[in-house]
């Protein structure tokens, strides 16, 4: 093999252990801070200040800015979070994710190994999770190190090589370099690891000027916003407007700083003078870049939440749920950690539970107004939540199979019995929607009474499942005693309601055919308000097992 293939191969295999202890790192740092860092992003006021101090802190604990900010989106669509809070985040997640290329060049690369012993000893030989996890992070923190190691030496002899560095004077065009970063960023999802990688150039000594470097970074600032656009499209109109802004973001500060760069390029001189490594030359203009951009639009944050309202307005038809017969959120493309997939995973049951709450509201509606094409629409609905129970309970297993932590794990655990209280639920409304047909078919008549009954027993679970829902949706413990309270009155109205049936048979004034739906009514109205309720409980850490 020559000198010059065998160098190759190196510095691939050194990449790719870059690139393979940079996700271990990230999923590890996820493992030890994401469930704890959720709590704290949904926490984050409407101030600015606190939501880009917030954005900072979530990013480097988890070495992942597309994380923070696909977590964020996330929390935008479910109503946990505002467009203004979400764009505070998002400027401080691209100040965060500068914090892993300023580590790379402090040339930790020659201790490496020692941290791939200390990783493997306290992943393999330790039973708790938790140091198991911070074993992980390490391990992966030592592999990215090593791998910096085993690149280093071939591209140091790559950087003498005349058709290397003929390869290397192409990107010397702006434009080619700032598509590369953009590009190359877009295609691996992670803006940390380009920049590791051109960091890792340089301490090998690559001549690449400062001013290719430069423009690479301003490319890879609007590479990362990709995936959160991806992310983004399922989600309602807030979530768009979010991603939308971290995508003009980058692009506007690539923009103005590029076009500085261009034409005023001794604006760089600063950073050689300053610093004089060029690995930290790369290093600080990322941070100060992305720090200048941030600062120049802090101050007009609701102006640009107002102007992401204007170009992604509400339409006519709101934001209602698409009866889709497919995953809008469980897409394995868009999903790049285990944290991101449990975040989907309870958008997409909240999903399935509005759709679920929706047809049950259409199936009394067809029962109390006598009206069979809503009671065939709720037919036709009941398949959808049927699709959804049985695909999302296959992803759930999927997420299960992660490496999670012990929060996780037990969120996703409670997760498959809310998966099958919903389901529930639509056979109870399926069932309402067969009553009506039935009734229009053999001409059954209610006394005014049962009607009353009936009435008030609907209203009831209607009110129940909304409030159940919404606290799902938005993971709001707040009213679990509310919730569990009207699911009381709701088994003491449907056995006094029973009661007074019985009587209402022995002195002859209910049809016996009306009674049986009167009772089967009652029976699915209360088993719906039964689900309700283990839906809503499933938040709490213990969860609540199921009734029915």
């Amino acid at each position: 093999m020559s000198p010059a293939l065998e160098s190759i191969f190196l510095v691939v295999g050194g990449l790719g252990l870059f690139l393979f202890g940079m996700k271990m790192m990230s999923t590890g740092l996820e493992l030890i801070a994401g469930d704890r860092l959720q709590g704290i992003i949904k926490s984050v006021t409407s101030n600015r200040f606190s939501a880009v101090a917030v954005g900072i802190l979530a990013t480097i604990a988890i070495n992942s800015s597309t994380a923070t900010t696909i977590m964020t989106v996330s929390f935008v669509n479910s109503g946990m979070m505002n467009l203004t809070q979400a764009i505070g985040i998002i400027m401080g997640a691209n100040v965060g994710t500068t914090f892993s290329a300023q580590l790379i060049a402090f040339r930790l690369d020659q201790i490496a190994p020692l941290f791939i012993f200390i990783g493997i000893i306290m992943y393999l030989f330790f039973k708790k999770r938790s140091i198991k996890n911070i074993g992980y992070a390490i391990l992966g923190f030592g592999v990215l190190f090593f791998g910096v190691t085993v690149m280093g030496g071939p591209l140091k002899g790559l950087a003498n090589n005349p058709s290397f560095n003929a390869i290397l004077t192409t990107f010397q065009n702006p434009i080619l370099s700032l598509l590369a970063g953009f590009i190359f960023t877009a295609i691996i999802q992670s803006s940390s690891a380009t920049m590791g990688i051109l960091v890792t150039l340089h301490l090998s000594g690559v001549p690449i000027p400062f001013i290719t470097s430069a423009y690479i970074i301003l490319g890879t600032n609007i590479g990362t916003s990709i995936t959160t656009v991806i992310a983004s499209i399922p989600a309602n109109r807030d979530s768009k407007r979010a991603a939308l802004f971290h995508i003009m973001f980058d692009i506007i500060g690539s923009a103005l700083f590029g076009t500085l760069i261009y034409f005023i390029p001794s604006i760089l001189t600063w950073f050689r003078t300053t610093w004089t490594e060029p690995a930290r030359q790369v290093a600080m203009f990322h941070t100060l870049y992305n720090f200048a951009t941030m600062f120049l639009l802090l101050p007009f944050v609701s102006y640009v939440a107002m102007l992401m309202k204007k170009i992604v307005p509400v339409t006519s038809e709101g934001d209602e749920i698409v009866y889709e017969k497919k995953l809008m959120y469980l897409d394995e493309k868009i999903i790049q950690s285990p944290s991101i997939a449990v975040v989907n995973a309870h958008m997409e049951l909240s999903r399935m539970g509005r759709i679920a709450n929706e047809n049950l509201a259409l199936a009394l509606d067809a029962f109390a107004e006598n009206d069979l094409e809503k009671a065939k629409r709720v037919i036709k609905n009941e398949k959808i939540i049927d699709y959804l129970s049985h695909n999302i309970a296959i992803k759930l297993i999927w997420i299960n199979s992660m490496t999670l932590s012990t929060y996780e794990a037990s969120r996703i655990g409670r997760m498959f019995q809310t998966v099958s209280d919903m389901e529930r639920i639509g056979d109870h409304a399926e069932n309402i929607a067969e009553y009506a047909i039935y009734v229009d078919g053999n001409d059954l008549k209610f006394s005014e009474v049962a009607t009353g009954e009936l009435k008030e027993l609907s209203e009831m679970t209607g009110k129940l499942m909304i409030k159940a829902l919404d606290a799902f949706e938005r993971e709001d413990t707040t009213k679990l005693s509310e919730i569990r309270d009207l699911e009381n009155q709701i088994d003491k109205l449907s056995a006094k309601f029973t009661d007074n049936h019985i009587e209402r048979l022995k002195i002859a004034t209910c049809e016996p055919k009306s009674g049986v739906i009167f009772t089967d009514m009652i029976i699915d109205l209360e088993r719906s308000a039964d689900h309700a309720n283990n839906i809503a409980h499933s938040l709490l850490l213990e969860g609540k097992k199921s009734l029915h």
